[in-house]
Parts: C-alpha cells; sequence; structure tokens
C-alpha cells in the first residue's frame, strides 16, 4: 500500500496564517523599506569613465547588483505566497488585495530597474566589457549584457517609468479581472441524481470521463457558462492586447513577436524551422485522429473527444488513480533517471509541496512557483485521478527540479526563459510515461498509455498551434480597433481549423475565453513555448534514453546554463545542434509520433 500524503500544500512554513498573516504583513514592510533603500542606491550610481574602470568603481556596480538580487527574491517570495493564497481560494478577498499591493511592489521594482538601466546604457562600451569580464560579474554577466541591450530598445527612461506606473491599473489589472471572473464561474451538473456546482478547474478535470454522452453534455454545459461571461471578457482581452500594441508602437517595434521572441531568447528563424517541422509532423497524426473518432464510434471527433482516453472495454469503468498511488508512481519512476530527482519529488509531497485537492473555489489550471527565501516551490493542481492529472503532477515536478538545480547560482541565472522551463516540465512528463509503457500491465494499459503519448503530440502540434494562429491574427486585427465576441470566435473556429487541419467536427470557438494564457500579464504570446519545450525536451530525452543515467549530470548541467544563454547557444553547447535549421526539430517531431504506427497496427 502507497503512505498517505497530503493533498493540502504548506504555506504556514512561509507566513502563518494566510491572508492575514502578522508576518507577510512585516514582511511586505520590509520589503517596501527595501525597494526605497535600493532606490536611493540606485540613484547614486555613476558609471565609470573610460579612466576610472578599476576595482573601486566595480566595486560599487557589484554592491548594487547584489542589493538588486536580495531585493528581487524578496519581492518574489511575496508574490509567490499571495498567488498561491489567490489560487487555493479565489473567494479570499484580503489575499487579492495583497496581489493589488504587490502589482505596486513590483511596478516600483521595475521603476528602479528602470532607472538602473538608465545608468547602465550610460556605460563606455569598454568599460562595460571589462566590467563583465571582472570574475565577480561573470556568474551575471549575460543577465546583465541582456537588460542593457533591451533598455536600448525601450523608450527613454522616464517614460518607462511611466509605462510601468499606468500599468498597474491599466493593463495587470486586466488579468486579475479574468481570474475573478474565471474563478467564479459555476457549471451545474448531474451526479449521483443531485446536482452539483462544478468550478472550472473541477469541470475541466471530468471532461477527461471515458463517458462520451456525459462529456457531451458537460461540455455544452461548459461553453454556455463561458458564453454567458464572454462580452467580460472579450473587453478584458482587447484592452490587454490594446495595451500591449499601444507601448509596442511608442517603442517603434512593428512586431508583435518582438517581445515574446525576445524573453523566450530565441530567434524568428528557430520559431519558424520549429513550426515547418511541426506542419509537416501533423500529417501523420491524421491517420490517428481518424481511428481514434472510428474507435469513439464518430465520423469526426469534437473537441472534447480529442484528449478523452479510449472508450472502456465492456463492463470496464473509468479508472481513478489514487493521489498516493500516483505520487509513488512518480517518484519511482523518476528514481530511475535521476535519483536526485525522485528524491525532490518525494520532498514535495512529503513537505506539502502539492495543493492538489478537488473542491470548489479554486481557480482553474496549474503552476508551479518558487519561495526563494526558503529554497522550495509549490504545485498547484486539482487532482482528478486521471492519468492527465498524473501528467500534470509530474510536468509541475519538473518546474520544481529545475528551481531546485539552480538554488545556489545567483538570482540574475536564476532567469530562464519559459521556452526553456517547459523542457523541465515535459522532459519530467517524458520519464512518467516512458517507464509507465515499460512497466504496462498488460495490452489494454499500453494501448492507453501509448494513445496519450500521441494525445500530447497534438496538443503541442495542433492546440498549441491554434492559439498562436488565433493570437497572430487577433493582434493584426486588434491593430484596427477592438474585437467583438463574434468576432473573436471566428478567429478562434478558423485558427483552430487550420491546426487541426479540418479533423473535428466540432470545435471550441470560445477557447479564448476559457484558457487563462491569453490573459497573462507577465508573458506575452503563453503559448509557442510551450511546443519548443516538448520538442526540444524530445531531443534530449532521446539523448538520455540513450545514455542511461550518465546523462543525469549532463542534465543539470544544461538547467544550470538555462538562465545564462540564449536557447540556440544552450542546444549548441550541450547537444550539438543547430536550432535555427529544421534538422534537429524534424528528429524531436519523429521522436514525438514515433507511436503513430504501433498505435494503428494495435487497433486495426
Amino acid at each position: 500500500m502507497p503512505r498517505p500524503y497530503g493533498q493540502k500544500w504548506n504555506l504556514d512554513v512561509f507566513f502563518p496564517g494566510g491572508s492575514v498573516s502578522p508576518q507577510f504583513a512585516s514582511h511586505l514592510e520590509s520589503l517596501t523599506a527595501g525597494l526605497a533603500a535600493l532606490r536611493t542606491r540606485i540613484g547614486g550610481l555613476a558609471a565609470p569613465g573610460i579612466d576610472a574602470a578599476g576595482e573601486d568603481a566595480f566595486g560599487v556596480w557589484h554592491s548594487a547588483v547584489e542589493a538588486i538580487q536580495e531585493v528581487a527574491s524578496s519581492l518574489q517570495q511575496a508574490s509567490s505566497f499571495a498567488t498561491c493564497l489567490t489560487a487555493q481560494d479565489v473567494t479570499d478577498e484580503q489575499a487579492r488585495l495583497l496581489v493589488a499591493r504587490l502589482s505596486r511592489l513590483q511596478a516600483d521594482f521595475s521603476t528602479i530597474l528602470t532607472d538602473f538601466d538608465r545608468r547602465l546604457l550610460a556605460f563606455p562600451e569598454p568599460v562595460w566589457r571589462a566590467m563583465l569580464e571582472d570574475d565577480r560579474f561573470r556568474p551575471v554577466a549575460f543577465a546583465l549584457d541582456e537588460q542593457r541591450r533591451r533598455a536600448a530598445e525601450k523608450l527613454p527612461p522616464d517614460l518607462e517609468v511611466l509605462v510601468t506606473d499606468l500599468a498597474v491599473d491599466g493593463y495587470y489589472a486586466w488579468g486579475d479581472l479574468y481570474e475573478l471572473v474565471a474563478g467564479r464561474i459555476t457549471i451545474p451538473v448531474e451526479e449521483d441524481g443531485r446536482t452539483v456546482h462544478l468550478s472550472a478547474g473541477q469541470a475541466a478535470n471530468r471532461l477527461q470521463t471515458a463517458d462520451r454522452a456525459a462529456r457531451s453534455r458537460l461540455f455544452a454545459l461548459w461553453e454556455q457558462a463561458w458564453g454567458a461571461q464572454a462580452d467580460l471578457l472579450a473587453s478584458a482581452l482587447n484592452h490587454l492586447a490594446g495595451y500591449r500594441l499601444s507601448v509596442y508602437r511608442h517603442r517603434g517595434w512593428e512586431s508583435v513577436l518582438k517581445e515574446p521572441l525576445d524573453v523566450n531568447r530565441i530567434s524568428q528563424a528557430t520559431l519558424d524551422a520549429m513550426w515547418s517541422a511541426v506542419e509537416e509532423g501533423k500529417e501523420r497524426l491524421v491517420p490517428y485522429l481518424r481511428r481514434k473518432a472510428e474507435l469513439l464510434g464518430v465520423e469526426a471527433l469534437s473537441w472534447h473527444d480529442v484528449t478523452a482516453p479510449l472508450p472502456a472495454s465492456e463492463g470496464q469503468p473509468d479508472q481513478r488513480i489514487p493521489f498516493d498511488e500516483a505520487a509513488e508512481f512518480i517518484v519511482d519512476h523518476f528514481a530511475r533517471f535521476s535519483p536526485d530527482m525522485a528524491s525532490l519529488a518525494g520532498q514535495a509531497f512529503e513537505e506539502g509541496w502539492v495543493e492538489a485537492e478537488d473542491r470548489p473555489g479554486k481557480r482553474p489550471g496549474g503552476f508551479c512557483t518558487t519561495f526563494p527565501l526558503s529554497r522550495q516551490s509549490r504545485i498547484f493542481t486539482t487532482y482528478g485521478g486521471t492519468s492527465d492529472s498524473v501528467r500534470t503532477l509530474a510536468h509541475e515536478l519538473g518546474h520544481a527540479y529545475h528551481s531546485h538545480v539552480m538554488r545556489d547560482l545567483p538570482v540574475l541565472a536564476r532567469r530562464y526563459p519559459m521556452s526553456l522551463a517547459e523542457t523541465a516540465s515535459t522532459f519530467a512528463e517524458l520519464i512518467v510515461h516512458d517507464a509507465s509503457m515499460a512497466h504496462a500491465a498488460d495490452e489494454r494499459e499500453r494501448l492507453e498509455l501509448l494513445e496519450q503519448k500521441l494525445q500530447r503530440a497534438v496538443t503541442f502540434f495542433m492546440n498549441i498551434h491554434a492559439r498562436f494562429l488565433f493570437e497572430e491574427a487577433f493582434y493584426e486585427a486588434r491593430r484596427k480597433g477592438p474585437l467583438g465576441v463574434a468576432d473573436l470566435n471566428a478567429l478562434m473556429l478558423e485558427a483552430q481549423k487550420a491546426a487541426y487541419r479540418g479533423l473535428l467536427g466540432q470545435y471550441h470557438p470560445l477557447f479564448w475565453a476559457s484558457k487563462l494564457h491569453f490573459y497573462l500579464t507577465r508573458t506575452p504570446f503563453y503559448n509557442f513555448p510551450y511546443t519548443v519545450g516538448f520538442l526540444f525536451s524530445s531531443g534530449i530525452y532521446a539523448r538520455a534514453r540513450a545514455e542511461g543515467r550518465r546523462f543525469a549530470d549532463r542534465y543539470v548541467a544544461l538547467l544550470k546554463d538555462s538562465g545564462s544563454m540564449t536557447v540556440e547557444d544552450l542546444a549548441r553547447r550541450h547537444l550539438g545542434a543547430d536550432l535555427t535549421r529544421t534538422g534537429f526539430w524534424h528528429e524531436a517531431v519523429e521522436e514525438a509520433l514515433a507511436g503513430v504506427d504501433d498505435f494503428l497496427r494495435a487497433t486495426g
């Protein structure tokens, strides 16, 4: 029997008392004072002259960089705590007020960094290069050089400060509004002869049931619930995009992809090469999707069928995987690759790092967030007992492991882009999936696992691509003015038909409303990095499978470098691959689609 694990996380270890914690209030006061002191410190900095690039001048700058990192850690600790509070209970009004206060503090920090940028730009180029070559700056040289380069591409510092200030109530607030609206959505369903009101997160889990009739009924209610809020959510989406476009226009940025490519540290050439390989690979998924439709007894799959399990055998009910079994399953299979990775996962389950309870009032979705001062992470999900829930746990634990191996690096060297964050998480999923395949109890279980692997390929090649195509089209149309609900539905439908090769019989035109990722204000185009990470991890995993446990140390080295390189440079150094060409991506696509023929044979 597996050992019992709690399904509610422990936040009191950080700040006892939740949203009314006196210790958290004290932390915020200290953080506010720290920001004021940092503002003064940065305000006193002066770029060394061409003849003053000596030890003492660089020492002052090193102290300032250290102070910036200390405040950043304190701010991250507070932000992670407030995020966890609002996620676990969307009705916690005090927690929402804390998030609003932290938005103000984050804006203050951004303003200070903008002033810091101004002073970075004042460096004579030879002095700047000399400082970065100083031993004290080598660990953070990449991050500082990147910050200086980005500063040169923005508005004058005074105007960037204004942009940051206005964003608190004119930009970030729209994302907060989305979470508030989404958190209040309830979907009434009949269960055991009574009406149960599900949160959006709970309903999403139940859309994984093998009972197609139940799925269809729930999906209709799902569309209805989001449709009832569509006008409000369309307003939020339009204002988010309008704000971004206005800022980009004033900065002189013509492409809406400039910022997402920059923050993900990849080039347009790399993105184009990846999508090119994906488009070619999609053709391999067509027979799989058609076969799945046959197995479900329908002419064409509906949106809710794509990620649903195969029909259960005669008399076989939906299989539910207890949380405790899922936890031990993940730890055991992580251990086959890396004892260190398994140890981290075990610690997460044993010490209450995971919030998994299936209850109303939680926000939908899942995430992993880091508490740098405590050197811990917290994982949020709503565990539904499905294989998809198990994969989500493994995914988020991959994020936690990424943070774990980087915990001793300077703060500025830990800032990896989302594209590489998804590498660690999807790599963790692959470990669990392949180990499951190897230990399947029978052919039926093996077929289900094989189908899950192909589901993932559909998600990253088609679902994510549909999101990307929608946002590209939406931003282009938004330049001419706001779009209504019908316009957004039409754009989403067109994107989904293109991404899925017209294979579905029913689509999800309100996906722009139901998907949180379109409303995230910290990361624009929160879509293509998932596919980058999925394929990048597929390429890495092929090497790990070939080398066995010897690869674990190389994997850690790659993760440690993820905060100090572009994606292209990381691949070149650790994999010997050129990501701007399609070769690596084609190999990764083949790896992801390796089970198609087996699936067709097994179901033929």
